[in-house]
C-alpha cells in the first residue's frame, strides 16, 4: 500500500531529493515550501497520512507546523528534519544530511510504512 507523504522543506533542493526518495521507497510525496502551505494542503488533500517537515524555517517553524497539522489531523504520522534544531515535543527525527537507507529506517521504526 502506497502512502501520501508532504514533505516540507523553505529550500528546493532538500525538496527535490526527499521526493526522489519517498518515490523509491513506494510513497507518493506531495510537496510545500512554507508551513502555511502545508497546511493548505492538509485540509485540501485527506489522503497525506505522513508529514515531513523541516525544523528550520521561516515564518512558521516545523515545531509549530506540527502542533497546528496535529490539530487538523489528529490521526497524523509526522518525521521532522534537522541539521541543527533540537529535537521537541517527543516527535521523531532525523539530522541532516542523510541517506536513503537512514530515511527509509526511520520510516520503517517511526511511521511503520513504506
Amino acid at each position: 500500500m502506497s502512502h501520501t507523504v508532504l514533505v516540507v522543506d523553505d529550500d528546493p533542493a532538500v525538496l527535490d531529493v526527499l521526493v526522489a526518495m519517498l518515490e523509491d521507497l513506494g510513497c507518493k510525496p506531495i510537496s510545500a515550501q512554507s508551513g502555511r502551505d502545508a497546511l493548505d494542503r492538509l485540509e485540501q488533500n485527506q489522503d497525506i497520512s505522513i508529514l515531513i517537515t523541516d525544523i528550520n524555517m521561516p515564518g512558521m517553524d516545523g515545531h509549530e507546523l506540527a502542533e497546528l497539522a496535529k490539530r487538523i489531523r489528529p490521526e497524523l504520522k509526522m518525521l521532522q528534519l534537522s541539521g541543527r534544531e533540537p529535537r521537541r515535543g517527543g516527535l521523531p527525527m532525523i539530522r541532516k544530511p542523510f541517506s536513503f537507507e537512514e530515511l527509509a529506517d526511520v520510516m520503517r521504526r517511526t511511521t511503520g510504512v513504506c
